[in-house]
This record gives structure tokens, sequence and C-alpha cells, in this order.
């Protein structure tokens, strides 16, 4: 199915109708964290299969729905769960709903997710601002002619994470006595866990936690000059990550979103933290 401009425009005049007002700032929550949008006022919610092309997203702990409210005096439009390309998707559905965003007119976006932790000194349930990125998912968005209505045929990505919104996390969480700590985010293709040797190669290249998400969209967002905020919530320990000759704790992702969920108010309030500031 073919998933260009003309596809995401007619998705994004599909949402902007069922919206009273144009948000600009976007949130897409990872696994398990889509209690945030509880946080909303004068809220409308609309599930994906009710909007043109919208691909479906079909983990566990992904609602599938855009809510659109208001949050500290801002219209906000939160993706309750996304689509992944180990589900099956192509580069161009796994970034449509950021496509979305950016022409509804978005200009702030936040990505969170669910991710496993690789530096030693991480415990489940550690709130991580994403610094940079490693793509080791073997595909970019941008692959394929480009569409100058979304953005230039070689984007500039010395700065993915926005210096700005990254210096408003860290005075949010001192403020409200969150910890926090920032790290580099390797994306994979998944859907398998990772082999501890393949952790061992990822802490070698500089990767402090791992996960199957987040960084076509970031390129995406980028590409259409959206200021992107990346957050990760570490889930739980990598294979092998709490100690090298650790190989035998079975991962599960039954436990990656009991985890998130228990993660989902000091979560928040990070985020409504930081949404004030903006």
């Amino acid at each position: 199915m073919t998933l260009g401009y003309d596809q995401v425009r007619e998705a994004a005049d599909a949402l902007g109708q069922r919206l009273t007002a144009m948000p600009s700032i976007g949130v897409v929550l990872g696994s398990g964290l889509g209690g945030f949008t509880g946080a909303l006022q004068e809220v409308i919610s609309v599930r994906y299969q009710e909007l043109p092309h919208w691909p479906p997203s079909t983990v566990a702990g992904h609602e599938g729905r855009a809510v659109a409210g208001t949050l500290c005096g801002h219209q906000i439009v939160v993706l309750a769960g996304r689509c992944h390309a180990y589900e099956g998707h192509s580069p161009q559905a796994v970034t449509f709903a950021v496509r979305v965003l950016g022409l509804l007119g978005v200009t702030v976006l936040i990505l969170t997710n669910a991710a496993g932790g690789i530096r030693r000194s991480f415990t489940p349930g550690t709130l991580m601002v994403i610094d940079d990125h490693v793509n080791l998912m073997g595909s970019n968005p941008l692959a394929g002619p480009n569409d100058e209505r979304f953005g230039p045929r070689f984007p500039d990505m010395s700065q993915v994470y926005s210096a700005r919104l990254r210096t408003i996390a860290d005075t949010v969480a001192e403020v409200r006595q969150l910890p926090l700590v920032h790290g580099i985010y390797a994306a994979v293709a998944g859907p398998s866990y990772e082999t501890p040797a393949e952790i061992r190669y990822l802490r070698t290249i500089g990767a402090d936690a791992v996960g199957m998400s987040t960084v076509p969209e970031a390129i995406a967002a980028r590409h259409m000059g959206m200021e992107v905020l990346g957050l990760s919530c570490i889930s739980n320990m990598a294979a092998g990550a709490g100690s090298p000759l650790d190989h035998a704790s079975a991962l599960d992702h039954a436990e990656v979103v009991e985890t998130m969920r228990r993660s989902v108010t000091v979560f928040s309030s990070l985020l409504e933290g930081i949404l004030g500031q903006l």
C-alpha cells in the first residue's frame, strides 16, 4: 500500500476535522504509558481505524488511538500506541503518524519508549533523556524518492534531539526531584530481544539503552523540521547487562509493560513539567 504525501494529507485532514483546535505539540507514548492521557483536559479520542490509511498497532501495551486535549495551556495530540517495523510495516508506515502530526502543525514532538538497559548502573524504572541514537535497524524512512513537501533530500542529523528541550527536561527533573539520566539509544529491528553478545557489542559502541522504535520517527520528524525530545523508560535490563556472566535471565514483554505501568506516575510528572515550560 502506498503511504506517500497524499495519504498522509488525507489522514491529517480527517483527524483535523475531529479536533476543536490544531495542536502545536505531539507526544508518542511507548509500551504501557497510555495512562498519561488521563492528564489531558477537553479530550477528544479517535481510534486509528477511524482514520484513512493509518497503520494498525498490534502490540500489547499500545492502545491504538489519537488523544487530543489541553495541558499546561497547550493544544496537544497524544498518540497512544505506535506501529513497529517488526510487525511487518514499512519504514513509511512506521513514520506515517509522525508525518500526520507534522502536517497538522506540530512543531515540538516528544517521543517516548520502553527500552532495555545496557548501562550497568541502570535499574528498571530509570528515566533517560536520549542525547543521540545509533540506527541499527537496517533501514531509513527517508530511503527512496524524496518528496520535498515533507523535507529536503539530505536533512542534517547532527542534532536530532533538541538541546533546548533536553535542558528543560533537566530543569524540571531537578525542581520536581525526579531522577533523570542521559544516554545514547540504539535502535534494532527486533522483535526478538538481544543476545548477551549483542548487548556487549552495543555497550562497546557507546549505547546505554536499546529498543525497537523511536529512531525512524525522530528521523522523519527532523526531516519535517520538528523539534524532538526523546525519553526512554528503562523497562528491563538487557540480556547480560546485570553481569557479564548473567545470560540466563529470561526477558518477557508482559514484564516490560508492567514496569512501564508502575513508572507512569513519575513519567507523567516529568512530561507535564516539560510541557509547562514550553
